[in-house]
């Protein structure tokens, strides 16, 4: 039986082969942890340091101009749906599903379209057809085509740009500015998206009223495309560092799944988003109900209550830039405090103390995303990125298309107070959820490790 005792030999040697390889990984991310390996200086420069970078400095520039017509076109939309609907809460959020949807169901293929091919190339076409979009639903508008089936065709078309857009976007990052000052960037981005988000809902709301009506609204957004493509035009790609672009072959987005759960410094930040995102994404859509049906706010009021929300994003984005290195703590910190606002705000008896509380809800929900964001990021190989960070934004956005139409119905049933309540009641309880499974999965590790060295000291 010579032959059967060489294949158990070779089949020993093979299993050997495996578990040194996962000890080497253990090993590895053991010492990221403990500061062995090497890591990102912790420098503090300044808090607009990455703007030292000309190709950073375009895409930042075009996204300012773009952000705030998406933000217009943000607020126009649910205004058009309520306009259409005569104010129906499920409607609202079925929009809502519809444009994160695509991204529950094809957002891991967009990241491994982000691996395979030239990131700035797959933004420049992405951005273009986000404005075509933008154009059509403006023009439908203008001259009173417009049906609610129409909206939600565009905001699921979107969702379905947005599962290459958005991982590719993230990653790109990175490609501009280099792993040292990555973690700014991002807060920069994030302080970007939110200065739109200030500026964008208080002047679409403005402008909707003053025009009378969304259709502007929609023109004006495609209008700002020409900013951001501008600078992709515009960028110096002997600066960026790009990586070799992953070939085709079977089992790349299994790869990467595999590689998010062997590691703990992964998976943590995106356990947590998972479970909080099903209920943050769709804050916004909250915001509208409680100003119009709660308090009785216009649309310039609404756009207000959205830009209150916004400068507290702001402001946490702002403070996040300053930090070098995001912690655990800080990613359970912001989700419990954003549950907990949410909670109040739900319960506010005024319309000037709702708007309060939106500031520090801002702030929370900022921290934690921008921190979980910069984790994921710097924890990352660049051959992964792209898959890792469709992976990200999955569990990022993906919740909204269950989250969405199940506040919307609560809303209906018991009103819109209860919705808002109730969200933050399950905010909290995601954050829990999430530190718990950490906890057992880091335990589950720790024994992996002591496994596999005792079986190697065996060999």
């Amino acid at each position: 039986m010579p032959g059967g005792k060489s294949r158990r030999r070779l089949g020993l040697r093979a299993r050997m082969r495996r578990r040194a390889a996962r000890a080497a990984t253990v090993n590895e991310l053991q010492a990221t942890e403990s500061g062995s390996a090497q890591t990102v200086p912790e420098t503090r420069d300044g808090m607009f340091r990455s703007l030292r970078v000309y190709n950073y400095r375009l895409f930042a520039a075009g996204g300012v101009v773009s952000n705030v017509g998406t933000w217009m076109q943000r607020t126009a939309q649910d205004w058009l749906v309520l306009d259409l609907t005569k104010g129906s809460a499920a409607a609202l959020g079925l929009t809502v599903a519809l444009q994160f949807l695509p991204l529950l169901l094809f957002g891991l293929w967009g990241g491994m379209l982000a691996d395979r091919y030239p990131k700035r190339s797959l933004l420049i076409v992405c951005q273009s057809l986000m404005g075509l979009l933008a154009l059509t639903m403006g023009v439908l508008t203008v001259t009173g085509s417009a049906q609610v089936w129409q909206v939600y065709v565009m905001a699921f078309t979107l969702g379905l740009i947005a599962c290459v857009e958005v991982p590719t976007r993230q990653a790109f990052v990175v490609e501009m500015v280099g792993r040292k000052d990555l973690s700014n960037a991002i807060a920069l981005n994030s302080s970007s998206f939110n200065l739109a988000r200030v500026v964008g809902p208080a002047v679409a709301g403005v402008l909707i009223h003053a025009l009378g009506g969304t259709g502007p609204i929609f023109l004006i957004n495609a209008v700002s495309f020409a900013a951001v493509l501008s600078g992709l035009f515009l960028m110096r790609t002997s600066q960026l560092t790009t990586p070799e672009p992953v070939p085709r072959g079977k089992g790349q987005l299994r790869e990467g799944l595999r590689y998010v759960m062997a590691r703990p410094e992964l998976l943590m930040p995106i356990l947590l988003i998972a479970f909080v995102s099903m209920f943050t994404q769709s804050f916004s859509m909250s915001i509208a109900l409680m100003a119009r049906e709660i308090f009785g706010a216009g649309a310039s009021s609404f756009g207000v209550a959205s830009s209150m929300f916004a400068i507290g994003a702001l402001a946490g984005a702002l403070v996040a830039a300053r930090r070098v290195k995001p912690s655990r703590r800080l990613l359970v910190a912001g989700a419990v405090a954003f549950g907990l606002f949410q909670i109040a705000s739900g319960l506010a008896p005024w319309y000037p103390l709702y708007l309060i509380l939106l500031v520090p809800a801002g702030i929370a929900l900022i921290s934690v995303n921008t921190a979980a964001n910069a984790s994921v990021q710097l924890a990352t190989s660049p051959e992964m990125r792209g898959r890792v960070m469709g992976i990200y934004v999955l569990v990022f956005t993906g919740g909204a298309p269950l989250g969405a139409p199940l506040l919307g119905w609560i809303s209906e049933l018991g009103g819109v107070r209860t919705g808002v309540v109730i969200g933050g009641v399950l905010t909290l309880i995601g954050a829990a959820a999430a530190t718990m499974l950490t906890r057992l999965i880091s335990r589950r590790s720790h024994a992996a490790v002591r496994g596999i060295t005792a079986a190697g000291a065996g060999a």
